[in-house]
């Protein structure tokens, strides 16, 4: 992420300029972070993923809702673009806006060359200081793995990975199960990404 101007703003500030911009941008306590554009692999696994989600919960109280609607993180300051976002009943506006909610069960992120180290930690981290926050879901999109990390007390997470000699992944805090062909249904991994794997 590239930072447009050394200077700060506030979050009214970064929400007038973020209704009229061409492209999306996080605001970071003061400031602001034009997003990288997607890859046409991390587009296919957040539309499969968010696919199956949204039929399994086609009659559960469940909402899921994918990378345009923005959650705001009061405890940092922070309005980001989750890939896809899991929320058990009604979602929870900040400040009456519809296209902001504060209240995920589950987050799951696609992960960019540019943003894996800062999704892996800084944004983890801030993702834990939502009360309603249980899970997260990191998929790589370069190659088949999956890290899961799930809330089993208060500040204590369980971690596991999938890569692929693994047939399914199933998310704790709530009741999905999903193929890992499903997961990359129709991803293309590049040469030099398979060259990799097999060093």
């Amino acid at each position: 992420m590239q930072l447009t101007e050394q200077r700060y703003y506030s979050p009214e500030e970064y929400l007038a300029l973020e209704e009229v911009a061409d492209y999306k941008s996080e605001y970071i306590d003061g400031q602001i972070f034009p997003m990288t554009g997607g890859s046409t692999n991390h587009n296919q696994i957040a539309l499969n993923v968010s696919t199956e989600l949204n039929f399994a919960f086609k009659k559960l109280d469940y909402r899921v809702y994918m990378g345009d609607v923005r959650l705001w993180i009061a405890k940092r300051r922070i309005y980001t673009y989750p890939d896809v976002m899991i929320v058990a009943g009604e979602p929870e506006y900040f400040n009456n806006r519809t296209d902001t909610i504060v209240n995920p069960k589950a987050i799951i992120e696609v992960l960019s060359e540019s943003t894996k180290g800062y999704d892996k930690s800084g944004k983890f981290e801030a993702y834990r200081t939502l009360p309603s926050f249980e899970e997260y879901i990191l998929i790589d999109q370069t190659k088949v793995h999956i890290e899961q990390f799930y809330k089993t007390g208060k500040k204590r997470w369980s971690f596991g990975e999938y890569d692929a000699e693994d047939e399914a992944i199933a998310l704790n805090s709530v009741e999905f199960q999903i193929p890992l062909d499903d997961i990359y249904n129709k991803v293309k991994f590049t040469q030099e990404e398979v060259d990799k794997e097999s060093l």
